[in-house]
């Protein structure tokens, strides 16, 4: 049996996040110091200090999760933990880390593809009028038949029983609205406060324009099996690797598909979280209450989790 790691996806960032890392870990402030130098700004203090306005920009708090979950893995690595490694995944932006955690890019070429998808998907948050809605409870095929009805589209199909929409702010308006009919079989449907509509067809032209930024890049084959958010199952050709970046932008995140196919596939039996905010581990308990999960975000995490190996 082996372990999988998971990454962490825009909306899991909080002020303060990294700074227990760095406070511990000279290996971590290291990161931190040569992300600013490669970003050309300072990532480290919007991460540690906020304020939550900048960290919550997508420009921004997409590098800030993806040197948080890479300096996890590392701190994991060099503490001796990662010994049986099965798999690794994220819930979308996560699935950039995960990639480096691969080897299939190096730390500074994953984070310059991470800060031009940011800039470019906040571009075009600032371009469209977008909107996101999370499903919670019924039938996937019943969220198609609304999204179908309404013009919009399945960003996420998180669990079981929690999907997200996403498109036209009006159009995700009016499906939230027709979505309180009970015979529709869902327990709640609630706006989300997003900046955007992210995993649409509103992002078409930052996937236009990542598809050209991305295309000069290496890739390699990755060194651990990947999981892919855009068909929910395993990739490992770097070419296909890159389309896969490009069309997961405006492509519903399969993050289910990726527990469930892992998990059946590969022996899975424990999912570690590098990131904030336990998110993930909740998807995978829900989705298979049978497989352990653990979450690391704060120095005190890892050493919990290494007194407990």
């Amino acid at each position: 049996m082996a372990t999988g790691l998971l990454f962490s996806g825009q909306g899991a960032q909080f002020v303060g996040m990294g700074q227990t890392l760095c406070q511990n870990s000279e290996l971590v402030d290291d990161l931190y110091t040569s992300a600013n130098s490669i970003l050309g700004w300072d990532l480290k203090q919007i991460c540690f200090e906020g304020p939550d306005e900048a960290l919550t920009e997508t420009r921004v708090c997409q590098p800030a999760l993806y040197v948080q979950g890479y300096a996890l893995y590392k701190l994991l690595e060099a503490k001796g933990y990662l010994k049986d490694i099965g798999v690794v995944f994220g819930l979308s932006l996560g699935e950039l880390t995960a990639l480096a955690v691969a080897g299939v890019y190096d730390f500074e070429t994953g984070l310059r593809l991470v800060a031009e998808r940011g800039r470019l998907m906040q571009e075009a948050c600032d371009a469209t009028e977008g909107g996101m809605a999370s499903v919670i409870g019924g039938e996937a095929s019943a969220v198609e038949d609304l999204c179908d009805r309404f013009d919009i589209q399945i960003a996420n199909l998180n669990c079981p029983g929690q999907i997200v929409i996403s498109g036209e702010k009006a159009k995700v308006a009016d499906a939230v609205e027709a979505a309180k009919d009970k015979s529709m079989g869902f327990k709640l449907v609630r706006p989300l406060n997003v900046a955007g509509a992210y995993h649409s067809r509103l992002m078409d032209s930052a996937k236009t324009a990542f598809a050209s930024f991305i295309e000069p890049f290496e890739f390699k084959s990755p060194e651990y099996p990947v999981y892919t958010n855009v068909t929910g199952d395993l990739i490992s050709e770097p070419k296909a690797i890159k389309d896969a970046l490009v069309q997961q932008i405006v492509s519903s995140v399969r993050f289910e598909e990726c527990i469930t196919g892992s998990s059946q596939a590969l022996n899975i039996d424990k999912y570690v979280e590098c990131g904030p905010a336990k998110v993930l581990a909740g998807l995978v308990r829900r989705t298979d209450k049978s497989i352990e999960t653990e979450s690391v975000s704060e120095y005190s995490d890892i050493e919990g989790l290494l007194a407990d190996s």
